[in-house]
């Protein structure tokens, strides 16, 4: 209903310009034709002719339109407050009533060339502008980026600041288009205030990017398990949450089959509000954004064996930087005794021993073996695994792989008849446009989401007896309409990634991290060096808080290659051209004289 009623404001304000057109004599149908009316309309305002050009972006069309609102109030002598503040926010009417009044007359905007008002001429228009540019450079071509969790530790870090690239796959148009510039899901300063309004919907459309997504791509994407989420529990999987609850269900009445144990825990998430807060709906464009590596594209026949990735039953090389949980035995306790960070996390007590070997503890710890024997389970790359095995104290370290057939509940697809795991998962064909897979009730589980949810809009998805029932109707094969993705973090067993939630499907992917400008630690994971910002300043990457050899950093596969020297001879040489030219300028106007 919305989309009708915007082209509806849309037409009308076509109609409008038409008035407006024959009222500063110009012919009357041009007023109706696309993106050449705002061009015609640039004309007789005298202004910059691309303007028009700007009302085809999605979005940045909305805030454009009060601009040319702005400027047509005072062209044809409405420059008084209430008609500014109308035009400017309601153009499309504003066009329709300027149109059919008799004392609206064109006089141009030459007397508006000394701009009457400061607060208009130094900040206003500068704003407004700056607010245009700036969307329009976030939306379709680069956008700044925080790394807020481990997954990819030590590939791209937490604290790292970096920019995507959009145009590597293709940017997304806009599917919400009224939304608060610069916020992405909330409004600033608060955690549950929607920042987009949905009353304008539109279709799923990209432009055309320098390529595709590969294996082993860094890519930025819409988290897809985000569709829907518990406002009080945002950093949690909506899903996950209700079936942590089936499985507590379960446990306190033994004859509840799955599905009333299902029906009570979704009952029981959406009625407790001070729990959870509400559960709302996001579109794909305002979801949660996860950066990941994409170990498996569409058609890959994808499995991890005994924590190694394979593809077509071939073993990938592990990634340069990924991590594995190990179990380290010590003959003291030499990483410290369990407790709690100041963030409310798991943490063990030896944050200079931690902070020196740069190990985040979040979950696991110390555990207690027999004979009082110290035990640890830390997550660590290899490079550190060589570090710790080289400790005075430290007996052996053990890679900790999880046994095949081991079902862990939290794991894709969530069901005992695939009885997956972080380190033995799969196989799993990766659906591919085109590709027609058969579908029979075991293995709906493994595609149910991408035929009720992701590849075609919402449909109904049951099982009734032998048969899976697609909108009422059995079906026995289904044929993708899109590429997906499988996601996974270098940090391969504290990583909540696809097999946690599933696919990423084409339409959710959003670019590539190309560039990281800025990095420092967190005193939440780096207790010791990640404290003080001032005293920082003066120290190494290793002991103070900033990582000064990640600044200025383009990224190429998750590894990072400095450019701070061109940089820095850039801003240089820059800074010199224009104070050559200052002082070329000077000359020659001295000679003028």
């Amino acid at each position: 209903m919305g989309n009708i009623i915007f082209l509806a404001l849309v037409l009308a304000s076509f109609f409008g310009l038409s008035k407006l057109f024959a009222k500063a004599g110009i012919e009357s149908w041009k007023g109706f034709v696309p993106f050449y009316n705002f061009y015609c309309l640039s004309k007789l305002l005298n202004k910059p002719w691309w303007w028009c050009i700007i009302m085809a972006v999605p979005g940045v069309n909305i805030l454009m339109y009060g601009v040319y609102g702005f400027n047509v109030a005072r062209a044809f002598n409405k420059p008084s407050n209430n008609d500014l503040i109308f035009a400017s926010l309601l153009p499309y009417l504003f066009f329709v009533k300027l149109g059919f009044d008799d004392t609206a007359k064109f006089v141009g905007l030459s007397k508006f060339k000394i701009e009457p008002s400061k607060l208009i001429k130094n900040w206003i228009d500068p704003i407004v502008f700056a607010v245009i540019a700036a969307s329009i450079i976030r939306g379709y071509f680069i956008e700044a980026f925080t790394i807020p969790t481990s997954s990819l530790e030590k590939s791209l870090m937490v604290g790292d600041f970096l920019f995507v690239n959009k145009f590597a796959y293709g940017p997304k148009i806009p599917q919400t288009p009224l939304a608060f510039p610069f916020a992405h899901h909330t409004l600033p300063l608060s955690e549950t205030k929607k920042s987009y309004l949905e009353w304008i919907k539109l279709p799923y459309m990209r432009l055309p990017g320098f390529g595709s997504v590969k294996n082993n791509d860094i890519v930025v994407f819409n988290y897809p398990d985000g569709d829907t989420v518990a406002l009080k529990q945002q950093n949690q999987s909506y899903y996950q949450i209700v079936r942590d609850n089936v499985e507590y269900a379960m446990e306190q009445n033994k004859n509840m089959t799955y599905a009333q144990a299902y029906k009570t825990s979704w009952d029981y998430v959406n009625s407790q509000e001070d729990i959870f807060g509400s559960i709302v709906a996001r579109p794909v464009d305002k979801r949660e954004h996860y950066v990941k590596r994409c170990v498996a594209i569409a058609g890959d026949n994808f499995s991890v064996i005994n924590g190694e990735v394979h593809i077509n039953n071939i073993k990938q090389e592990m990634p340069k930087n990924a991590q594995h949980r190990y179990i380290v035995k010590t003959k003291e306790a030499l990483f410290g005794e369990n407790g709690t960070g100041t963030n409310g996390q798991h943490t063990l007590s030896n944050y200079n021993l931690l902070d020196e070997l740069d190990i985040y503890v979040s979950e696991a710890g110390k555990i207690n073996g027999p004979n009082d024997t110290n035990y640890y389970d830390l997550n660590m790359p290899q490079a550190t695994v060589e570090k710790v095995k080289a400790l005075a104290g430290v007996y052996s370290v053990t890679l900790k792989v999880e046994l095949k057939n081991y079902y862990d509940s939290r794991i894709f697809p969530h069901n005992p008849s695939y009885p997956w795991n972080n380190d033995n998962f799969g196989p799993l064909l990766m659906p591919k446009e085109g590709l027609t897979v058969p579908i029979d009730t075991h293995n709906i589980c493994l595609y149910q989401k991408v035929l009720d949810t992701y590849d075609d809009g919402l449909h109904q998805v049951t099982k009734q007896g032998a048969q899976v029932l697609y909108d009422g109707k059995p079906i026995t094969s289904y044929t993708f309409k899109q590429n997906y993705y499988f996601m996974m973090g270098d940090n391969r067993h504290n990583s909540a990634d696809s097999r946690s939630w599933g696919l990423v499907p084409f339409d959710h992917i959003v670019g590539s991290p190309f560039f990281v400008w800025f990095s420092m630690k967190y005193a939440e994971n780096n207790p010791v060096s990640g404290k003080s910002v001032l005293k920082s300043l003066t120290k190494n990457s290793k002991e103070g808080k900033f990582r000064w050899e990640r600044f200025l950093c383009y990224v190429d596969d998750g590894n990072l290659h400095s450019i701070k020297i061109p940089f820095i001879i850039g801003v240089l040489g820059i800074w010199g051209f224009n104070k050559w030219n200052n002082r070329r300028k000077l000359k020659l106007e001295k000679e003028k004289k």
